[in-house]
């Protein structure tokens, strides 16, 4: 039962990563509003990023960002908890480099 848990919620954190990051990519700018603390800039200082170009590159790194679990997935199959908390451990060094992407970016 825990096995099969565990398979199922690398799956659903998987399919959330890749289609939260298809929709970045998909957004034309418009996600960038999703972006903690961006929208609460002034317009002028927004204006002097290119906001699709931006939500394509963060879409892109969270796409990548579900590879993880689903190789926590696969590896859950033989040992139960062991792919998931690995997937865990990847995905959160993954999220602390896009937030220093996301920082290098913003401060140009």
């Amino acid at each position: 039962m825990f096995q099969i848990f565990v398979i199922i919620f690398d799956l659903f954190m998987a399919l959330l990563m890749f289609f939260m990051g298809r929709y970045f990519c998909n957004s034309k700018g418009r996600a960038s509003n999703l972006l903690t603390g961006y929208n609460m800039r002034p317009e002028n200082e927004r204006k002097q990023f290119d906001e699709d170009a931006m939500c394509r590159i963060y879409g892109k790194r969270m796409m990548g960002m579900a590879v993880p679990f689903v190789c926590g997935a696969a590896i859950d199959f033989f040992k139960p908890g062991v792919g998931c908390t690995a997937a865990w451990v990847v995905w959160i060094v993954l999220f602390v480099m896009l937030c220093i992407k996301r920082t290098s970016m913003e401060k140009k």
